[in-house]
């Protein structure tokens, strides 16, 4: 059998009177697709939710994972402000400009102009480091940090290349697997080997707009509303679609056993973490009624064609849809993925061996192994 390349991850999830992922005007996120207007849950949703998880199979429980931190102000809150309670302001005031500037870009002196950017824990441990030397070399003058702050810059990128690239994970485990773009320094980018399709409802949107009072406990009028306001909550069975780039995800994590940890405990958070706002007025929490697993070594593809046409809003009938669709596929392209499913109904998918989620982890553990 040939060594897989990728890794395809189908879901089926359903939710019930739930405001999963909202846009600007706090209303549900849609897509259109078939004529028909789905509700949506957006990638960057889905993967903030599985990366920052707490939960048994937590991404940070793995042994060997590094933090990592999205912020305009990494600077301001992890190196700039530990200094200040060791050396003078005007000496910390000195070198943060600099700091700021080599990690931000030119701009980077004020938080409105900087890139929100991902940074490893190895990443601000180094930067911390180093400003502390900085500090400590001044003796206490500014103009002497500004001086040194100012020629450590321009050897900035040429010093933390070296350091990423004797570091393990320096850019932290959420950038090995979700990717990062630093446009003042490329060389720091990473290209993600785990890609997340916007989920969608397989059927139409179902949605209703919400009337709740918030009441006046001592109020002295009846009922005591305090306030009248709207929220839209919407029900739907979701289809979920990610890739894992398996060579690219050994080559980012360096370390084919952390990538099979990292394979397993996805698949747990993919199946049972659930994205959603309102947590306390609609309970939001679901687990996947159906998880498809693919391996193989052609190029990815999406079952969402299976419901162009929208289907019954029931796993039954989605499943039905997604078998139909996917023996269409096997007869036009024979492309021959080994398959493993989970499943809470009664459908027979194509070539696919029937299991439990613990069992879909296991097998995907040993798909690195693999490749070497």
């Amino acid at each position: 059998m040939t060594a897989p390349r990728f890794l395809q991850i189908h879901t089926l999830s359903p939710y019930t009177g739930a405001l999963l992922n909202r846009d600007d005007a706090g209303l549900a996120k849609r897509l259109p697709y078939g004529d028909v207007l789905r509700t949506r849950v957006s990638s960057q949703c889905l993967k903030r939710h599985w990366a920052r998880a707490d939960d048994p199979h937590a991404l940070t429980r793995i042994d060997g994972a590094e933090a990592a931190y999205r912020s305009r102000e990494l600077v301001t809150h992890k190196v700039v402000g530990p200094l200040r309670d060791h050396f003078p302001d005007d000496v910390v005031n000195a070198l943060e400009p600099e700091l700021q500037q080599a990690v931000y870009g030119d701009k980077g002196t004020t938080k409105a102009s900087r890139q929100t950017l991902l940074f490893g824990a190895p990443e601000i441990a180094w930067l911390s480091r180093e400003a502390e030397r900085l500090a400590k070399e001044a003796n206490g003058d500014a103009d002497a940090a500004k001086k040194g702050a100012a020629d450590w810059r321009k050897t900035f990128q040429a010093n933390i290349k070296a350091m990423r690239e004797g570091a393990t994970l320096p850019a932290g485990l959420t950038a090995a697997l979700f990717g990062r773009m630093v446009t003042s320094d490329p060389g720091a980018n990473i290209t993600a080997p785990v890609h997340v399709a916007h989920a969608f409802t397989v059927h139409g949107e179902e949605a209703e707009s919400d009337y709740f009072t918030a009441v006046d406990d001592l109020s002295e009028d009846e009922p005591g509303a305090d306030t009248i306001q709207e929220t839209e909550l919407t029900s739907g069975l979701f289809y979920g679609y990610v890739v894992v780039d398996l060579p690219l995800l050994i080559e980012n994590l360096n370390d084919v056993e952390l990538a099979g940890a990292v394979l397993h405990n996805l698949i747990y958070l993919i199946a049972e973490v659930s994205p959603g706002a309102k947590l306390g007025s609609t309970a939001p929490y679901g687990r996947a009624s159906l998880v498809l697993l693919e391996s193989g070594d052609r190029q990815p593809r999406s079952l969402a064609e299976a419901y162009r046409r929208p289907c019954r809003p029931d796993t039954a009938a989605a499943a039905d849809a997604m078998r139909a669709y996917l023996t269409r596929l096997d007869e036009a392209y024979d492309t021959g993925e080994e398959r493993q499913v989970m499943t809470l109904v009664d459908v027979d998918l194509p070539r696919a061996q029937r299991g439990s989620l613990s069992t879909l982890a296991e097998w995907v553990k040993t798909l690195p192994g693999a490749l070497g």
